[in-house]
């Protein structure tokens, strides 16, 4: 924890320094110390005083000091910190203890691959794509992928203090990317709806009438740009399968995927019941997959309860061991 807060410390008094000259929102002055502090340089400021704090700062300072996972909570801490007065949803961060877990459903998936190629279409933060690459102990090429300028900007900052390699795009997700198909799609979605009917027509799972809902389309969008036989992990809204265009989701996704797991992550962890959310695990069908004779169906104790948490566990990898 000592190591998590001297950096977390860091990046945000360099972040209030940068805030007092350049008069900028929190989290752009925080992607602002973190590009600082991975170039050890100082750029973009014009105030010689502000420059000499920072390097200043900069002297006391070594990344090398910190293990990626210190350096991931730590940037985690200064960005809530950034989001604390922050409602929209795109803005939220994944918990901690639910990347990681993703992570661990990641990992088992796509056990018997040697290399794999990842994907996450609202990287928001880049906080749930860079947890779970720390979990896949094998080669990667990743990519992310978020609409929003100040969010991407600390992706890229994020991925490079932890010396993670993912090719960013920053663009509207439902619209064609210049990617190819993928063995891992991982996302939280994002929920509500989508803006732009006109582009929401190319989509099967446009609304018939109306605003379709952003969470159905980029489910649609993540089939379409994962290869046959991935795996698709997604954060849900628990209303996923009850809201009033379910029939028509449900209907797509036979069609189009097998579900493979189901599990209810525990209200506690979420302000609200109403946002609470599940982990709804895909996989896109082909030639010769099959629907699970058994899908992982699961209510997840508070992580905080490590017995039970360690018995969960130990069910899910006996299914693994059991139904993959």
């Amino acid at each position: 924890m000592e190591k998590i807060e001297t950096l977390f410390s860091w990046l945000d008094h360099t972040a209030e320094i940068i805030e007092e000259s350049q008069d900028e929102p929190y989290l752009d002055c925080l992607a602002h110390a973190m590009e600082i502090l991975f170039h050890r340089e100082v750029s973009n400021i014009d105030d010689e005083l502000t420059i000499k704090k920072i390097e200043k700062r900069l002297e006391n300072i070594d990344l090398n000091d910190f293990q990626q996972k210190d350096i991931r909570k730590a940037v985690q801490m200064a960005i809530l910190k950034g989001m604390k007065d922050n409602i929209q949803q795109q803005h939220l961060i994944t918990p901690e203890a639910v990347a990681l877990f993703i992570g661990y459903l990641a990992n088992k998936f796509t056990a018997k691959q040697e290399t794999l190629t990842v994907f996450d279409p609202a990287c928001g933060t880049a906080n749930l794509l860079t947890t779970v690459l720390s979990q896949l102990n094998k080669s990667v090429t990743a990519y992310g992928s978020d609409v929003d300028p100040t969010l991407m900007r600390l992706s890229v900052a994020n991925a490079n203090l932890q010396k993670l390699e993912i090719e960013f795009f920053q663009q509207d997700s439902l619209r064609p990317l210049l990617l190819a198909p993928v063995d891992l799609v991982v996302s939280d979605l994002p929920v509500g709806y989508y803006p732009d009917d006109v582009n929401a027509s190319r989509f099967v799972l446009k609304a018939k009438e109306g605003h379709s809902y952003a969470h159905h389309l980029f489910i649609e969008q993540s089939l379409t740009y994962t290869k046959e036989k991935g795996f698709l992990i997604f954060l849900i809204p628990n209303f996923l399968f009850t809201s009033d265009q379910a029939d028509q989701l449900r209907t797509y996704l036979k069609e189009h995927a097998h579900i493979y797991g189901l599990l209810q992550l525990p209200e506690s962890i979420f302000k609200a019941k109403e946002n609470a959310k599940s982990i709804l695990v895909l996989q896109k069908r082909g030639q010769d997959t099959l629907t699970p004779k058994q899908p992982l169906l699961v209510q997840l104790p508070s992580f905080k309860n490590e017995k039970a948490m360690a018995d969960i566990i130990g069910q899910i990898n006996a299914w693994f061991s059991k139904y993959l």
